[in-house]
């Protein structure tokens, strides 16, 4: 078995971005750029005003003091007429200041007698309210770096400057393999010795919560032949794996051979930790495979501390736990040797261990908003002492 932290090793080690995709840039939302963007056009490309008002010539008004007021010019007019020695013009937020015009009043500084303009405002200064050419960006510079995040702002940026398509960073696509004879679909009714399937649920629920869409679901019996067949099948179509159940040592623990079978190669199958002590990670070409504990807390959990950082390395995303060292709020005691990951509540100031801490108990993982991780070496954490908490999502 080797340690918690030398398994968050290899995986870093060994986990790498998925290759770039050209992907349309209104459905890129949430990804990450693969190569810089630069701007193909000046942004304003035109001197724009930036507020309702009246387009003038400063020392026209500075001259006559009173400017006749000789049309209107709305967003989008494509027309520039300049404009005529002593006239000033109606002009609307977004719209092209004319040329002859280089200051901008706004309406609420003005009065307007006779078709004639007078300004209110003695604080106006030349090329108020107006937008030089460029001012957000000039064509050619940088717009966004390679590694930038595509928030709604940086799609709203992009697209005002004619960007269509991007080069990405694609979200991963994950197969989940379903293994044991024992479970039923919920609805079916349900036999002696057999449960009702969660897994595939619940960790398809996960990775929604990560906005990983792409999850195709197998369920498969507990035979060798017809797990090595899924599995290859899995590996053909995904970037990801994720096995539930048939990890550990049992007769019908068919997925170790499984992985086998299919040439993926193991970096490591057992960690000292409780729960999810067998757990594989391996790799086949460049696809990932992940055998999680058939257990729904064990798997889920071994899916948040393992998983979900590979898949977030794929991506070029941070899908790391948000890490807290917070007091306990009572006493907890276990025996050396193994890490663990306890279910708990951070209520903002102290984290508290839920009763239920069993591998199958998924009542008080529904309740628990984090996760508490009490190092191999430690054996007693008084009440109050400082302890590592996950803060899962939500």
């Amino acid at each position: 078995m080797i340690s918690v932290t030398e398994a968050r090793q290899i995986i870093r080690e060994h986990t790498s971005p998925l290759p770039p995709v050209q992907w349309p840039l209104s459905k890129a939302a949430g990804l990450v750029l693969a190569e810089d963007v630069f701007a193909a056009l000046d942004m304003p490309s035109f001197r724009q005003s930036s507020m309702d008002g009246y387009a003038l010539s400063f020392r026209d008004w500075k001259e006559h003091g009173r400017l006749k007021i000789a049309g209107v010019i709305a967003a989008g007019n494509k027309d520039d007429i300049p404009l005529a020695p002593g006239t000033a013009v109606r002009i609307f937020t977004g719209a092209a200041v004319p040329s002859g015009a280089d200051t901008v009043v706004m309406q609420e500084k003005v009065r307007v007698e006779n078709g004639e303009l007078l300004i209110d405002d003695l604080s106006l200064e030349r090329e108020a309210n107006v937008r030089p050419i460029g001012v957000e960006i000039r064509s050619g510079d940088l717009a966004l770096g390679k590694g930038s995040f595509l928030n709604p702002a940086a799609i709203g940026f992009l697209t005002g400057l004619g960007t269509r398509e991007v080069f990405v960073y694609p979200k991963p696509v994950v197969s989940i393999v379903v293994t044991g004879n024992e479970l039923q679909d919920a609805g079916s009714p349900l036999e002696y010795g057999q449960v009702y399937e969660s897994n595939s649920y619940g960790l398809k629920a996960a990775l929604q919560e990560w906005h990983i869409n792409e999850v195709t679901v197998f369920r498969v019996a507990d035979t060798l032949d017809e797990l090595t067949a899924v599995l290859a099948q899995a590996l053909e179509q995904s970037d990801v794996v994720l096995l539930t159940g048939g990890i550990s040592v049992g007769d019908f623990d068919f997925v170790l051979q499984a992985t086998i079978n299919n040439g993926v190669h193991q970096h490591f199958h057992r960690i000292k930790q409780r729960p999810a002590k067998p757990l594989f990670f391996g790799k086949w070409e460049n696809k990932y495979v992940f055998g999680l504990p058939g257990n729904p807390a064990s798997g889920l959990t071994a899916f948040y501390e393992y998983a979900l950082p590979a898949l977030g390395i794929m991506s070029r995303r941070n899908y790391t736990l948000q890490t807290l060292n917070v007091p306990l709020s009572k006493a907890f005691k276990k025996p050396a040797g193994l890490t663990h990951f306890l279910k708990g509540h951070y209520d903002g100031h102290t984290a508290t261990p839920l009763n239920a801490q069993e591998s199958f108990r998924l009542s008080s993982f529904a309740h628990s908003n984090c996760l508490i991780q009490i190092n191999e070496e430690v054996t007693d954490c008084p009440e109050g002492s400082l302890v590592e908490v996950h803060l899962l999502p939500g």
